[in-house]
């Protein structure tokens, strides 16, 4: 599904690996993965002080859900939107039940939430991250040359010629 773009002049998009490609996996209290959680939160208040006022996350399990959690924080100072893009619906069913209850707090809060399809079907989270790519004029990444989805996505932001911020694991 490829939709017609926003007003891509303020609009921000995330990109990165799941818990399980990080270094610190799915220990978020890891003193590596605390400090990238501070500069994620201070390059996203860079962007909103840029004058973006829209977020969206593609709700992976790790980098996504991170950002997610610190665009609804920053919330509370900024009036910003955080829109929540997923793949397909229930994209979250096999996953724990901590990360289930975690995933849905977020959605509960998401001012916006796209669904790209009805079950899962091969290509449909590289289809939500070009979803993402072309309602946005800038990608935030968390990236160290993997190949994989975080790679595609921005090789296609690169081509869609958006502003790209890369943050290393």
């Amino acid at each position: 599904m490829i939709s017609r773009k926003a007003n891509v002049n303020l609009v921000a998009c995330f990109t990165g690996y799941r818990s399980q490609k990080l270094p610190w996996g799915f220990n978020e209290k890891n003193e590596r993965c605390l400090q990238m959680t501070k500069l994620l939160e201070k390059e996203i208040v860079n962007t909103i002080k840029e004058g973006y006022c829209h977020f969206i996350s593609g709700m992976a399990i790790g980098f996504d859900m991170i950002a997610a959690e610190i665009v609804l924080k920053l919330k509370s100072k900024y009036n910003i939107i955080l829109e929540c893009a997923i793949a397909c619906k229930n994209q979250e069913k096999k996953w724990s039940l901590q990360l289930q209850t975690r995933y849905q707090n977020i959605l509960k809060q998401a001012d916006i939430i796209w669904c790209g399809k009805d079950y899962y079907v091969d290509g449909c989270m590289l289809e939500r991250n070009y979803y993402m790519v072309n309602q946005s004029s800038k990608i935030i990444a968390l990236f160290d040359g993997k190949s994989g989805g975080t790679k595609k996505t921005l090789e296609y932001a690169k081509q869609q010629r958006l502003q790209i911020t890369i943050l290393k694991p």
